[in-house]
């Protein structure tokens, strides 16, 4: 997938960023970008730079996550946190009909989303990725859709990957590529700056702004070939579904299942996860029924009960059934992947569990029995 838009390259002033969101905001956009919360560097709203997790990076390795503060004021020097866009366009809680009483019958009421468009700043690659993903699985949902169809993306090329990062292993990053409006490669004293987009170039009339130099694509160049030579971690996708097919009876799932709490922290933080289920609830004068989509996860025990039994009563079956369901029936459903190699899921396991690690050990022991 390919954007259709070019021009050539410009630099900005990191300050102008400033003047972009303050832009955005004025245009009616919800501006949603990187800021410390909790501990962490999440999603959330923003209306200025000052906002933004300047000059912090995070440690992330399997299981555990920490802040720093970097020795230069860096606006993206981090990798990405817990939140990722599946949080604003697929919330975890969503209101889709309500059924009210009325003196004779009963009227039903379609819910339709009455927020502003997102405009959203700091998107990793690996995270658009898992958008062109999430646009497949909600390709009919109106919810989805209505929430997707106006965003506004300032994404940025990666350039402080985490321990926990694999996405060159599913090419979907460190360089972004597609899906953006704006794109930018931060440097000491600005950005690279690349416009995707009609849209994106209306929002950086007022900017100042100058022709990058070949210097500068040079030096973007440079740091997203460190970057993804920085990344170490790896996940051999060679013959995936076929191999966990074969392997459906494996042993090594039974060694998972005593290490995996069943938490669903992974399918949580994961960028393109998408079980829910519905919740019906009543008002309590008795007068009106609401149903919600909530998320879900296919790590809960309740989550394969149907009439007659649980399906998936053990722990064993819930982890075969992710990872199955993540690296090969999504690609028979799909045609790719549902894994982005974003490492959230390692970096998020309480447990420790990695599943580059788990993906090598089933395939070893495969070979050997």
């Amino acid at each position: 997938m390919k954007h259709n838009f070019y021009m050539e390259p410009l630099t900005i002033r990191k300050e102008a960023l400033g003047d972009i969101i303050k832009d955005l905001s004025n245009r009616g956009y919800r501006v949603i970008g990187p800021t410390v919360r909790g501990g962490t560097i999440g999603l959330d709203n923003i209306t200025a730079i000052e906002d933004l997790p300047v000059g912090y990076g995070d440690r992330q390795v399997t299981g555990g996550y920490s802040l720093f503060k970097h020795e230069r004021p860096y606006f993206f020097g981090f990798s990405n946190g817990p939140d990722s866009l599946k949080r604003f366009l697929n919330p975890p809680y969503q209101r889709l009909f309500a059924i009210k009483k009325r003196a004779k019958g009963f009227e039903t009421m379609i819910y339709e989303y009455e927020g502003s468009p997102f405009a959203f700043i700091g998107i990793r690659a690996c995270d658009l990725r898992a958008l062109h993903i999430l646009d497949m699985v909600f390709e009919k949902d109106p919810f989805y859709q209505a929430e997707r169809k106006e965003i506004f993306i300032i994404a940025v090329n990666c350039i402080f990957p985490s321990n926990t990062c694999f996405c060159p292993s599913m090419n979907s990053g460190p360089e972004v590529k597609y899906g953006f409006d704006l794109l930018l490669t931060e440097f000491d004293e600005d950005f690279l700056m690349e416009v995707g987009s009609k849209k994106g170039l209306n929002a950086i009339e007022g900017v100042h702004h100058k022709e990058a130099a070949g210097a500068d694509i040079e030096k973007k160049r440079g740091l997203i070939d460190s970057s993804s030579k920085s990344i170490k971690k790896t996940l051999d996708t060679e013959g995936l579904p076929t191999l966990l097919y074969r392997e459906f009876e494996n042993p090594w799932w039974a060694d998972i299942a005593n290490r995996d709490l069943s938490c669903g922290n992974c399918t949580m933080v994961c960028p393109t996860c998408f079980c829910n289920t519905s919740n019906d609830t009543s008002s309590l004068d008795g007068k009106t029924a609401t149903r919600i989509r909530c998320w879900d996860s296919c790590f809960s025990v309740n989550f394969a009960l149907v009439h007659g039994g649980n399906f998936r009563p053990s722990r064993r079956a819930r982890y075969r059934q992710w990872m199955t369901h993540k690296l090969a029936y999504w690609i028979n459903q799909f045609g790719v992947s549902g894994c982005v190699g974003c490492g959230r899921c390692i970096t998020w396991c309480p447990a420790g569990i990695d599943i580059t690690e788990e993906l090598m050990a089933i395939r070893i022991s495969g070979k050997r029995r």
